[in-house]
């Protein structure tokens, strides 16, 4: 671990496209030797990191990246969300988009910028990192480095926390992501319990010819389910919505399940392909080539695991047998679905370490937890 001067170092803040670019190309200097990382779509990051962006329209931020010479070395956001002021005390802000090469002076330069910029605004805890929210791609990969990550899932080298725990950075929260065997039957109690609640519950596949309504049915369920969440920042209106037209393109209907009881819609999963798989040697290019090999492969080579980033049952239900009956059933659901499509893995992630019902639930369909992503916090006062 290097350890030049910080003098060596100048910063630059992000103001303008030029400089979204730049920041956006630092990640394929961090990982250029790493065969575990996926390159993202450049594409897709700027329309995350542009005002298009919903979640911009409660939340405001600042990048920055960091160059020794003329070689960019590291690079941090920092981010003011409305929603979890409203929502949380103490007022709370964050870092993000967090990549630096293994160098104690450039982590320590990046996170003093978040910090500095966060406390000017009266911000008393800094948290992350969140690429940008809770909502979106977050925590730091602490275990599980041997396998690449899947879509919408972060990744990064191991030195990352070692370097933020020498800032006194600790951890606040750990999110377990679960895989799961789609072929794995589930155990005769479990599959008892699914055939009961069957009975009651009527489970139903998403209906295209109504999108919009159905994913603010959607919306509105996981935020009824997430709402005593720790960290939980309701989705909006538009932030869902731009999801479902995401979504639309990449999943069948029967990927989006909804457990319906006496008329009532009670629960909601949502399942995905993972399309790093698909997009892993395109290097973070759609032109020239790039969109007909997607095209091609999306019809010829889908992928072989999938991921579970969505799922919840109404508060009401939660701490009795019919919530886990619905929530045995919604994962069921999927079963036939994705292995119709040749999935044959699905991830569960993130889950809540101290969520210890829904990893219950998990655990006995056979879910192993293989990957640990942490969330770190410091006070700024």
């Amino acid at each position: 671990m290097s350890s030049p001067s910080k003098k060596l170092l100048k910063t630059y803040p992000v103001q303008n496209s030029r400089d979204l670019n730049r920041f956006i190309a630092v990640p394929w200097l961090i990982y250029q030797n790493d065969p575990q990382w996926t390159p993202p779509l450049k594409l897709e990051r700027r329309l995350h990191l542009s005002a298009k962006n919903p979640y911009f329209s409660h939340a405001r931020w600042q990048a920055w990246i960091v160059f020794k010479g003329d070689r960019p070395v590291g690079r941090i956001s920092a981010q003011i969300d409305a929603l979890h002021l409203q929502h949380h005390d103490p007022p709370t802000g964050f870092f993000g988009l967090l990549e630096s090469i293994d160098d104690s002076s450039v982590f320590t330069l990046l996170l003093e910028l978040a910090e500095s910029w966060l406390h000017e605004q009266g911000i008393e805890t800094i948290q992350g990192p969140f690429n940008l929210s809770i909502n979106q791609e977050c925590g730091l990969l602490v275990e599980g480095f041997e396998t690449p990550p899947v879509f919408m899932m972060p990744y990064n080298p191991p030195y990352y926390a070692s370097q933020l725990e020498a800032l006194n950075y600790s951890a606040a929260k750990d999110l377990l992501a679960f895989l799961i065997d789609a072929n794995l039957p589930p155990p005769k109690a479990v599959a008892n319990l699914s055939r009961k609640a069957a009975k009651e519950f009527h489970v139903r596949p998403l209906r295209r010819s109504r999108l919009q309504e159905e994913f603010e049915l959607l919306r509105e369920i996981f935020n009824d389910a997430w709402a005593d969440n720790w960290g939980f920042v309701p989705f909006t209106k538009e932030e869902f919505q731009e999801i479902g037209s995401t979504l639309r393109f990449v999943i069948d209907d029967d990927f989006v399940q909804i457990a319906e009881y006496q008329g009532e819609a009670v629960g909601m999963i949502i399942a995905m392909p993972d399309l790093n798989q698909l997009i892993q040697d395109l290097d973070g290019k759609l032109m020239p080539l790039g969109w007909l090999k997607l095209l091609w492969r999306w019809n010829t080579a889908y992928p072989n695991k999938g991921r579970i980033p969505l799922m919840g049952v109404r508060r009401r239900y939660r701490n009795n047998l019919m919530g886990a009956a619905i929530a045995y059933l919604l994962i069921e659901s999927l079963r036939q679905p994705v292995l119709r499509k040749g999935i044959q893995q699905m991830e569960l992630s993130w889950i809540l370490e101290d969520n210890q019902r829904i990893r219950g639930i998990i655990e006995s369909l056979g879910g192993q937890c293989y990957k640990r992503y942490r969330i770190y916090q410091k006070s700024l006062t």
